[in-house]
């Protein structure tokens, strides 16, 4: 599907999201949360857990969060109030019973990441994630090394067969698999999503494939942030934003 250029004023917010026989897919940096120089620096907010509440039960819930993070940090981040979860950019995924389907971690991993650390270890500010089916280098700390880390990500990637992947000041290796699309075509395949119309928010290059599959089903994205070329059919200006208008939803 083409991507498309936004032309949505940010004084001018998409009217108030309508709940009937929706299913709402959630990104979780950079969407319900700021940014954080580290990852680990994300914590619970009473704000953005009192609005997942509401909006599960108005839901009936058909809410799930489709993140890059790991099961673990979501749950600790939102305090496990949201069942459903799309973990690692969809290489985990929970259903809404519960139930976990987890993609076998590719075995190149555990060289990646020693490469990956000793790369860092000898730059300041770099920082290393272990997400047992991928290997994150973050680089917001030094973005001066935004050049060579790419240059890294991308040999270890040739090397192993990891697949690279871009994000925001970080460069995930990841097992192939599942993509965050992926997440939100089989969520709509299960109860209580099945039949609902998808509207994914997100604010990633990663959340473009959300943002795809949305369309192709009916649906559509919200990008949250600056305006660019994307799939998403409407945009939000930052998190802030993005929190007030699902506390608006109805």
């Amino acid at each position: 599907m083409a991507i498309a250029e936004l032309d949505i004023r940010p004084d001018a917010p998409p009217a108030p999201l309508a709940l009937a026989n929706t299913a709402l897919f959630l990104d979780l940096d950079g969407t319900l949360a700021p940014i954080a120089a580290r990852p680990q620096d994300v914590t619970p907010d009473p704000r953005r857990t009192s609005i997942l509440e509401a909006l599960l039960g108005a839901l009936d819930g058909r809410l799930a969060v489709v993140s890059g993070r790991t099961l673990a940090d979501v749950d600790r981040i939102l305090e496990g109030r949201v069942r459903a979860v799309a973990a690692v950019h969809g290489l985990v995924r929970r259903d809404a019973d519960g139930e976990i389907a987890r993609t076998t971690p590719h075995p190149a991993l555990p060289q990646a990441l020693a490469d990956l650390r000793r790369f860092a270890d000898s730059r300041p500010g770099l920082l290393v994630e272990d997400k047992q089916v991928s290997a994150t280098l973050h680089y917001r700390g030094a973005p001066d090394q935004a050049t060579a880390a790419r240059a890294e990500a991308s040999r270890i990637a040739a090397a192993t067969g990891l697949a690279l992947q871009p994000g925001d000041m970080v460069w995930e290796l990841r097992t192939p698999g599942a993509t965050k699309g992926d997440s939100v075509v089989a969520f709509l395949t299960q109860s209580p999503f099945a039949g609902a119309t998808p509207v994914f928010v997100g604010d990633d290059l990663t959340d473009e494939d959300g943002f795809t599959a949305a369309r192709a089903l009916g649906g559509f994205g919200v990008l949250v942030g600056p305006a660019r070329a994307t799939a998403a059919r409407l945009r939000l200006e930052d998190v802030d934003a993005a929190l007030a208008w699902l506390e608006a939803a109805r």
